[in-house]
């Protein structure tokens, strides 16, 4: 027993000796353990981190040996000055304004497009007989008098006929209703209002006393409208354009468009804000950024049908109605003095008619017009005039009236060159500046600055003494309308955004005006001008501009030249003075 007991002693003892050796050993084998792990651990990162290498030393050696093949399928749009450059950075534009909701403006654009659809119901048209014949219609005056007094209102009844004579059942005639005395130099536009049953009342108030003769207009009859606003949707390309490239000593011309229906590889000029486009086709081996030039000219297509042609020959477009006699004979009456009217002034919505003319001056009918002087009104002030050659011409009447104005060469060539006015000494500084696409001109002019309208004016600080005029219309409207409507509502909500942030900035939106009736119907209308004028008063009503009817003046005036004499222009600047002073 005793050796036995003696035996567990000793095996107690050696297993306690060897106790730590095999704690060190395990602690040992645990060390190895993680070290193994560890490299492991070490070489797959280190594998990873090459292969990684080794994509990336692949990837850019493709795209530095042949960039355009790579870019190519995601058919990325370039562009240059003003509009956004897209392929220009890795790095996303940081733009002035949250770009706006397509949606926001497709829906709008919509809406007022919609409402232009209602006031022009196709029409059928089946021959030149069955239409509105300016001879066979009718007009009785209401209610008539041997003598009128100034301030009544006269109103003449309408009913529409066709060649055959019989009565049309429904409206949608172009008219125009004026009435005038040449020896007075007066005139003043009449309101037409339709009852789309083939009668129409024409409205005239009498302005002023003397022999007033009286005039009712068949521009286009019913059948011609419809064809007319059917054929405006149905094409971008009444016009082409032509762009210049040029790369260093080498120039290169290529088609472009608003929209450009080409197999070819396009550069694509986009305002990225507003998401408004332009495209030219890309010339080999030249970037898009080296268009520096642009012209155009019309294109041998129609979208009207064969014999709806005979509608728009000349012989058929604003045909006189009235026949004789049309001369009534207005006196000044012992009618009580007229309150006086208030001063015009910003935000006020223009009457119906606008106002008259006599002698060749214009008295607004709503409002009252001082006498102002032109240096004096200008003084310390900077205008921004905007827009096509209508208003380009407001910039060549200043000038000619304010002889310390001097021009500004700002190295450009052309006449729709960006044009600088100043007077050092009276602080007076007036710009003209083009708007952006569509612009028409078969001349050369240079693109390097163009930009649209609503750029300009977010770049615009704006203050009491900054003043923008604006007009829009002539260049659209051989195009369809929603490209009107679109720049028409971008411009607005610039304006919106001008004013939120500058309330004492001064707006002034000038409408379109009349066009020779000689002028290329399909593409240049004077329809097509009034449906603009028409989506302009939906869009900035509310809006706290002033406005001037450039488009009822020269109805008054009588004048049908898209470039309007001196003393219309001077009478559209009086109105301007009266609003910003």
């Amino acid at each position: 027993m005793k050796v036995y007991e003696k035996q567990q002693e000793d095996g107690k003892l050696r297993r306690k000796e060897r106790e730590p050796a095999r704690r060190r050993s395990l602690e040992e084998s645990r060390r190895v353990t993680q070290t193994i792990r560890t490299m492991k651990s070490m070489t797959s990162r280190k594998s990873l981190w090459v292969l990684l290498l080794i994509v990336i030393f692949w990837v850019s050696f493709t795209v530095f040996r042949n960039p355009s093949k790579i870019w190519a399928p995601f058919k990325l749009p370039v562009s240059f000055s003003g509009w956004n450059l897209v392929m220009k950075s890795s790095c996303p534009a940081v733009l002035p304004n949250p770009p706006v909701s397509p949606t926001e403006t497709e829906l709008r654009v919509r809406e007022v497009l919609e409402k232009l659809d209602q006031q022009i119901p196709p029409r059928p048209f089946t021959h030149l007989n069955t239409t509105t014949s300016a001879t066979h219609s009718t007009v009785t005056i209401l209610n008539p008098r041997d003598t009128y007094c100034t301030g009544d209102r006269l109103e003449v009844l309408l009913e529409a006929r066709d060649y055959s004579g019989r009565r049309k059942e429904y409206g949608g005639d172009f008219l125009r209703a004026r009435i005038s005395s040449p020896a007075l130099k007066a005139g003043a536009s009449g309101k037409v209002t339709d009852f789309n049953n083939g009668t129409y009342l024409v409205s005239f108030t009498l302005f002023w006393e003397g022999q007033v003769a009286l005039s009712i207009l068949l521009i286009h009859p019913s059948e011609g409208v419809s064809a007319l606003w059917r054929a405006r949707k149905q094409g971008y390309d009444r016009i082409v354009f032509t762009g210049l490239f040029v790369s260093g000593t080498s120039q290169v011309r290529t088609d472009c468009a608003l929209v450009l229906n080409s197999s070819a590889e396009l550069c694509q000029y986009l305002d990225a804000q507003d998401q408004e486009a332009f495209y030219c086709e890309k010339p080999p081996n030249v970037p898009c950024a080296a268009l520096t030039h642009m012209h155009s000219k019309n294109k041998e297509v129609s979208y009207l049908r064969q014999q709806e042609r005979r509608l728009f020959e000349r012989s058929n477009i604003g045909v006189e109605i009235m026949g004789k006699p049309n001369v009534i004979s207005v006196s000044k009456c012992n009618k009580e003095a007229v309150p006086a009217k208030e001063r015009c002034k910003l935000g006020m919505v223009p009457a119906i008619p606008s106002g008259h003319v006599w002698k060749n001056t214009w008295n607004p009918a709503s409002c009252s017009l001082a006498p102002i002087k032109m240096k004096d009104c200008l003084r310390g002030k900077f205008i921004h005039l905007m827009g096509d050659s209508t208003i380009r011409q407001w910039m060549e009447y200043f000038k000619s009236k304010i002889n310390t104005l001097r021009s500004v060469d700002l190295h450009e060539t052309g006449k729709l060159q960006h044009q600088l006015a100043v007077d050092l000494d009276e602080k007076i500084n007036i710009q003209w500046q083009k708007h952006g696409y569509p612009l028409i001109g078969s001349l050369v002019y240079s693109v390097k600055e163009i930009e649209n309208i609503a750029r300009i004016i977010d770049r615009t600080g704006g203050e009491k003494n900054t003043v923008i005029v604006i007009s829009l219309g002539q260049h659209f409207r051989p195009f369809p309308i929603d490209v009107f409507i679109r720049r028409a509502l971008n411009v607005h909500k610039a304006l919106q955004r001008l004013l939120l942030r500058s309330p004492d900035t001064m707006v002034v939106l000038k409408t379109e005006n009349t066009r020779e009736m000689t002028s290329d119907v399909e593409r240049l209308s004077d329809f097509h001008g009034y449906t603009q004028y028409l989506a302009l008063q939906d869009i900035f009503q509310g809006l706290n501009v002033g406005v001037i009817d450039a488009w009822d003046m020269t109805i008054a005036y009588g004048t049908n030249d898209v470039h309007p004499p001196q003393y219309v222009v001077g009478s559209q600047i009086n109105i301007f003075l009266n609003y910003i002073c």
